[in-house]
């Protein structure tokens, strides 16, 4: 028999813990391209705001 762990309330309650699955399919975008995407559109919207304004 397969051995079960104790996940608490939570699983007694019929909600599904998804945390415990790691998806394999998708992209990984690492958090440093993620703060310099924002960065470089907060300064071209700060540079179109000083231009048309």
């Amino acid at each position: 028999m397969a051995e079960q762990k104790n996940r608490g309330f939570q699983s007694a309650a019929g909600l599904i813990q998804y945390y415990d699955m790691e998806e394999t399919k998708s992209i990984k975008i690492p958090p440093e391209v993620v703060v310099a995407m924002g960065l470089i559109a907060a300064f071209v919207v700060e540079i179109l705001r000083w231009k048309y304004s």
